[in-house]
């Protein structure tokens, strides 16, 4: 059953359709030397020799990579950073740093969202949302996060020397963004499925893939 709401389709209580379709006109990639080395690594826009970045820290390389993609994604569509209206992202870390880190030095709107292996769906559903709506023209969608600063978040930090378990899932070391507009050509965003909170019981923490794999935010192309 459709209702209409707000000037836009929903259908059930989940799925959101897009009057407008807004499309996604630009994009940027970065990802680590492991993530590289199979297919993925073909598609990459900047492939890393070095998981630091040339940082310090973990954390301050996983920020790097957030404002490397955003700026790119910007530079790609043939913009300038004032151009853009608004900024969505997230990661994995607390308080989202790598993504408010990032998005200082822009001196535009941000909106910071936390969605796990689902942030860059949210970013954007949201992102659209706004660009739908007419509350933007132009909306950079993003979220990225790092091997080494996730295990220190749910694991336990590399430092510690502790065993890894074969099963563990790996955390990517990558950042993407896409920047989504009123019009120009690029992919549309047609509709937007929100997931809902599920959880199975799982309290392994080497099977997060386990623990997240119920969790979504659906773009529909």
């Amino acid at each position: 059953m459709q209702n209409l709401c707000f000037g836009r389709f929903f259908m059930g209580n989940q799925t959101i359709y897009f009057k407008r379709q807004p499309r996604i006109v630009a994009t940027s990639t970065v990802a680590g030397t492991k993530e590289c080395q199979g297919v993925i690594g073909r598609y990459v826009e900047t492939a890393l020799s070095d998981d630091m970045y040339g940082e310090s820290t973990y954390e301050k390389a996983e920020c790097k990579m957030l404002s490397k993609v955003i700026d790119g994604a910007i530079e790609n569509a043939g913009l300038n950073r004032d151009e853009v209206d608004m900024i969505v992202s997230g990661d994995l870390l607390n308080q989202i740093i790598s993504a408010s880190f990032a998005a200082r030095d822009f001196s535009v709107p941000f909106l910071g969202v936390y969605g796990a292996c689902s942030t860059m769906a949210e970013s954007l559903a949201v992102g659209a949302a706004f660009v739908d709506g007419g509350f933007a023209k132009r909306v950079v969608a993003a979220t990225g996060s790092h091997f080494a600063s996730a295990e220190r978040q749910y694991r336990y930090p590399l430092e510690l020397g502790c065993t890894r378990p074969p099963q563990s899932q790996w955390t990517v070391t990558a950042a993407g963004a896409s920047l989504i507009a009123a019009e120009g050509d690029g992919v549309k965003i047609t509709s937007a499925t929100l997931g809902k909170v599920v959880d199975f019981g799982v309290t392994d923490v080497n099977n997060m893939g386990a623990a997240m794999a119920p969790e979504d935010a659906i773009i529909t192309p």
